[in-house]
């Protein structure tokens, strides 16, 4: 299969003044690596205590024979229901390779599908049966032969029991024979093949209740070890059925940001997550990866008159119901100067929840930051200015709160560059923190900060096709009949290539869509890059673009890194 070209790339020692920190956060640093414990050091030949004193002898790592590796995540990157991916595990918002277990497919690094235990799919004409066949030489870790009966249970048993993947598009999986399974469709689905990429296969004779804290897999880790809130520690393999894992160990550190880059500074770790505002700082033997990603920020718009639900919740807003209201405001966002002042340069501008994946279309970009426009839009579409400077047309004022997620700072810094750039032409904006207990319904009316961004069109689908008991899109009030027409051509669609070009014309087709010159219920802003500290010397396997969630994406080829 067509390989791309890496998307993650070092940029290189930046130099700055060092951040001071207290002694507190590098001790955090210290003993959530566990010092003294297993996998607690990258290691010279399998030996922590080696490694450690090459550190400390400041032996370059480069001149290493090393087998292991310490990566510090997020906190949020824990899997709070353990690893079974009944319970989000490779799957959900943060969509990654279980490592743990196999799949049947694998995403390629251009978002293209492979085969890691399929050796061969094949889909009925009517897109209601898909026909998958596995290799016969993997085995689970305690010796049991992997078989078509244990894929088939696995994805019964996620139907009836998945808290985050969606199967209802699944009406049951059955083995034919050892190495067959079939799956039967309630609808033709052409984007299955995404959905078996990051569902991991669980052994019938060995699933239960403590499956997640006590996984058996047969993919390129075992489970060595959990420390709830502090570390877990993946080994190796030995029976794997591919090519052996470079790194036999692999030791995730779960770290406060602060926590993270001391650990960085104290050699502690090898790889580490870090935001923007720490990319101007200068750590000897690292240096700063910088990844590609489709981790977006936007806000929506509520693209329908207001009106009350009879819960009490606001649906809809009279002012961004105007359709050129919301060209407008795309008009007046300076993307450019948003990931120069709140990403400090460490991103791209965004123009749709798929940008760079393989059903993406490029006419969403046909926009440009033009404020006089922006305001001659407004002008044209009766949305004068009185004399407060406030838009205002039949008695409704141009008015806009944007909520963002309380405790993310990017979203707030985000939302208040938004509604600074947004009283330029006249709309009385301002901010306010809220939980997402509330915010769903408070989308429902306002524009919302959000995050989004997946390796499969379902999360485009998700945003926009209207659901059967509303007639409206889920995460904002929205509809267009076409629109949806096209998302359902997609998803029966023969096969998944021709079912792209039905994702793109979803987008826009000359006449309608979503983008920019459509309907435009969502405005996007920025994609996020992925930024991670890396130590001199260790080769990160070439990287997919990254989806949302800053955590196991960077390990999804783990077993391909090396020291040089």
């Amino acid at each position: 299969m067509k390989k791309r070209e890496n998307t993650g790339k070092i940029i290189g020692k930046v130099f700055g003044e060092a951040r001071a920190l207290g002694v507190t956060a590098l001790a955090a640093a210290v003993m959530l690596s566990g010092c003294g414990n297993a996998g607690n050091q990258a290691q010279k030949g399998g030996s922590g205590a080696e490694q450690t004193e090459n550190v400390e002898n400041g032996e370059n790592a480069a001149e290493n024979t090393q087998t292991s590796v310490i990566i510090a995540m997020p906190p949020t990157s824990e899997p709070e229901a353990g690893f079974d991916p009944a319970y989000g595990w490779g799957a959900g918002e943060h969509m990654h390779e279980p490592l743990i277990q196999s799949t049947l497919t694998v995403t390629e690094t251009d978002l293209s599908i492979g085969y890691d235990l399929a050796t061969d799919v094949e889909t009925s004409e009517d897109g209601m049966t898909w026909t998958v066949t596995i290799r016969d030489d993997a085995k689970f870790t305690d010796g049991e032969t992997l078989t078509a009966e244990d894929v088939a249970f696995t994805y019964n048993t996620l139907k009836e029991t998945s808290s985050v993947n969606d199967f209802s598009m699944l009406k049951q999986a059955e083995a034919i024979d050892d190495v067959t399974v079939v799956f039967e469709m309630e609808r033709p689905f052409a984007i299955w093949s995404y959905t078996m990429a990051v569902t991991g296969i669980v052994p019938e004779h060995a699933y239960g209740t403590d499956y997640g804290t006590h996984p058996i897999g047969s993919g390129r880790y075992i489970l060595k070890q959990w420390d709830k809130g502090q570390q877990v520690i993946l080994e190796a393999n030995p029976d794997y059925y591919g090519d052996a894992p470079k790194m036999r160990q692999v030791t995730i550190l779960f770290m406060e940001e602060d926590a993270a880059f001391a650990a960085v500074r104290a050699g502690q770790v090898d790889v580490a997550y870090t935001a923007a505002s720490y990319a101007d700082q200068s750590v000897p033997e690292f240096s700063l990866l910088d990844c590609e990603t489709v981790d977006n920020r936007g806000f929506n718009l509520p693209a329908v008159p207001e009106t009350v639900r009879e819960d009490g919740v606001k649906i809809g807003n009279d002012f961004t119901a105007d359709v050129q209201v919301r060209r407008a405001i795309n008009l007046a966002i300076d993307r450019q100067e948003m990931i120069d002042h709140v990403l400090n340069g460490y991103g791209s501008p965004a123009y749709s929840v798929c940008d760079k994946m393989p059903w993406y279309n490029d006419e969403m970009e046909n926009i440009s930051y033009d404020v006089e426009k922006a305001e001659e839009m407004l002008d044209a579409a009766g949305w004068k200015k009185n004399a407060d400077g406030i838009r205002e047309k039949g008695g409704v004022k141009a008015i806009l709160e944007f909520p963002y997620p309380t405790g993310d700072s990017v979203r707030q810094a985000l939302a208040a560059d938004t509604a600074q750039q947004l009283k330029e032409i006249g709309i009385d904006t301002s901010i306010r923190g809220t939980g997402w207990d509330t915010a769903y319904d408070e989308a429902q009316s306002q524009p919302l900060l959000w995050g989004w961004g997946a390796h499969t069109p379902m999360e485009f689908y998700n945003i926009y096709h209207t659901k059967a008991d509303t007639g409206l899109a889920e995460y904002s009030p929205y509809a267009n009949e076409t629109v949806d027409a096209y998302m359902d051509e997609a998803l029966a669609a023969p096969d998944l290539e021709s079912s792209y070009e039905l994702w793109k014309k979803a987008q826009w087709d000359g006449e309608t869509g979503v983008s920019a010159e459509g309907d435009l219920p969502w405005i996007w802003l920025v994609n996020v890059d992925h930024l991670y500290w890396v130590r001199d010397g260790l080769h990160v396997a070439e990287q997919k673009v990254h989806p949302h969630g800053h955590g196991w994406s960077i390990v999804n080829n783990v077993d391909r890194w090396y020291y040089e």
